[in-house]
């Protein structure tokens, strides 16, 4: 026999249950609430981040929705067609075509429309402008980032400047808001990702091949980047942060790497070291 609502202590269940619930929803910050709308997504900062966004919080919908359907499906089968009797046996069927028709014809409709709202997402982050307002080239190499501002014919700075990291020292990478970059990444040694979450994109950095994308920061603030490939032993130090101030202190900041005297370009080896390095009483 089921439970009846009427017994106090199935009553009781229920409005704890309740009340838990509204403690947990009133609980949460704006901020949360913010990003339960976005999926778990990070607030977005940059022009492409759109598109990511909108695949993202689309994809989580039609999932919910085909979920929902199934369990539905799922629980009317299990009360509907519930043996009433022990020596009783459900009518068998062999095969039904529309059925079979049908659970064939559904997946494919769905992987399609994924499939279609995919290529729009990756046509739109992966769209590049005719003449980017700025250009870094970024090294990959275990375990930090190399950027290399290519900044010769910017009046205010007027040469290539550079930010080096270590394993003891983060690398910081300052970009201008609302000013399209270009990057272009090299490795150093193996397979790195270049990977700055809020910007809604990720990009492999590959030994011996040159990986670009544009990007066009709409955000000013501090974010987190980092490599988003198992790249070796210090793989998770590989992290770096981003800046995105103003293009005054862009100018400024660049200027104080050349006063530095962190200039020219710093460029990968033609041939990457990808193996381990032997003991000089091995080589030869």
């Amino acid at each position: 026999m089921g439970l009846r609502l009427r017994k106090p202590g199935v009553r009781a269940a229920l409005v704890a249950a309740g009340a838990a619930t509204t403690l947990a929803l009133t609980g949460c910050s704006q901020a949360t609430m913010e990003q339960w709308g976005r999926a778990g997504l990070p607030e977005a900062a940059s022009d492409r981040a759109p598109f990511i966004g909108n695949l993202w919080v689309g994809a989580w919908i039609a999932s919910m929705t085909v979920g929902v359907l199934v369990w539905g499906l799922i629980f009317w089968c299990i009360g509907r067609y519930k043996r009433k009797h022990h020596n009783e046996l459900p009518r068998q069927t062999r095969y039904n075509v529309p059925l079979e028709f049908l659970y064939t014809l559904v997946p494919l409709i769905i992987v399609g429309v994924l499939f279609f709202f995919t290529v729009l997402a990756q046509d739109g982050v992966n769209r590049k402008v005719d003449k980017p307002d700025h250009t870094v080239e970024v090294i990959g190499q275990k375990w930090s980032w190399t950027f290399n501002y290519m900044e010769s014919d910017n009046p205010r700075v007027g040469a290539v400047v550079h930010e080096v990291g270590t394993l003891e020292k983060i690398p910081e990478l300052v970009l201008p808001v609302n000013q399209s970059v270009r990057f272009n990444l090299h490795s150093a040694d193996v397979i790195h990702s270049f990977w700055i979450p809020d910007f809604y994109y990720k990009l492999d950095v590959i030994p011996g091949r040159v990986n670009s994308f544009d990007v066009t920061p709409t955000k000013e603030g501090t974010f987190l980047g980092k490599c988003a490939e198992l790249c070796g032993t210090y793989h998770a130090a590989m992290v770096f942060n981003v800046r995105v101030v103003s293009a005054a202190e862009y100018d400024q900041y660049l200027a104080q790497l050349k006063s530095k005297g962190a200039t020219g370009e710093i460029k990968a080896p033609s041939f990457p070291t990808t193996g381990p390095v032997l003991p000089k009483e091995h080589e030869g």
